[in-house]
């Protein structure tokens, strides 16, 4: 653990639209293994602050005996979306830049003890917090075929989440699920091989979005964020896929618009406020560069915006 390597994604890019105050306060929602918390914590001052939050184990120790030493940092074991209880914890009114990497480190995608990974055989958690009480095993033995479906659907967008549902319910009849080999096994066998790598991904994507949930976390703590924001502070978030992406797109556009009523309405009366000037028009992507040194950042996308 010790000598873990982590190749933060977009992190000159993420750097430069956060930090405008060196001497600023700011949050990271998901330190993980520190790739851009160093980076963030290089070009702070020396009375700047950050605050991070981190609720897998691994991560959490390890970036807590990294960042030791460093008094600006503080580290809290809560989901992201507690921002404003770590706010009032510090004693910090608003923030000068808020920031969050929703990847799965390469650190739990690849290791067994983590179950995370369809590559090997490994208990079926996909928990992010181990003190969630249901696993995505758990999902797959007490949930109907029906909301599995949905599940593998609305999460993963897979086209098959109907039939994989099916098999999954024959097969808990025979015993209930308890590794990750007993899923990969239901969807190899009805998916051509050159598909299977990218059918497992969303299958396992939407299960741990689900026990996770995942986006109901992230618009949680989008919308507080963005109403701890000093004015002219910045929120950053690389997403990895459609979902994500979507509900920060959507709420961004939302939060940068200072009137919702019907088009074919004569005046403004829903006295909405402008809180955000977008700085992304299109979301930034990795470049080839970036990408030949760490494939696993082909799906980024950064988007940042700015409190007015």
């Amino acid at each position: 653990m010790n000598n873990l390597i982590h190749i933060p994604v977009l992190a000159r890019e993420s750097v430069e639209y956060l930090i405008k105050n060196r001497d600023g306060k700011f949050f990271e929602a998901t330190v993980g293994f520190g790739g851009h918390t160093t980076l963030i914590l290089s070009q702070l001052g020396r009375t700047g602050i950050l605050a991070g939050t981190d609720v897998n184990d691994a991560a959490f120790n390890y970036a807590k005996e990294k960042f030791e030493n460093d008094d600006r940092f503080r580290l809290y074991k809560f989901n992201f979306n507690k921002i404003d209880l770590i706010s009032k914890i510090e004693s910090i009114d608003k923030f000068d830049g808020v920031f969050a990497d929703l990847g799965v480190s390469s650190y739990q995608l690849d290791s067994a003890g983590e179950g995370f990974t369809f590559r090997m055989d490994t208990k079926l958690d996909l928990r992010m917090d181990k003190n969630l009480e249901q696993t995505a095993a758990d999902v797959l033995n007490t949930e109907s075929e029906e909301t599995i479906a949905n599940i593998l659907y609305k999460y993963g967008e897979e086209k098959n989440s109907r039939k994989i549902a099916r098999l999954i319910g024959e097969r808990r009849r025979s015993g209930s699920f308890k590794t990750s080999r007993e899923l990969v096994d239901i969807v190899a066998g009805i998916t051509p091989p050159n598909f299977l790598n990218k059918s497992l991904m969303r299958v396992f994507q939407a299960l741990r979005i689900y026990v996770n949930r995942e986006l109901d976390v992230l618009e949680d703590f989008i919308r507080k964020a963005v109403n701890l924001l000093n004015t002219n502070g910045r929120i950053v978030i690389l997403t990895y896929h459609s979902l994500e992406d979507r509900i920060v797109k959507d709420i961004f556009k939302e939060e940068s618009s200072s009137c919702v009523c019907p088009k074919d309405f004569p005046v403004c009366i829903c006295g909405k406020e402008k809180k955000l000037e977008i700085l992304t028009r299109k979301p930034v992507l990795p470049s080839a560069e970036e990408l030949k040194n760490n494939p696993r950042a082909r799906s980024a996308k950064l988007r940042a915006a700015e409190r007015v």
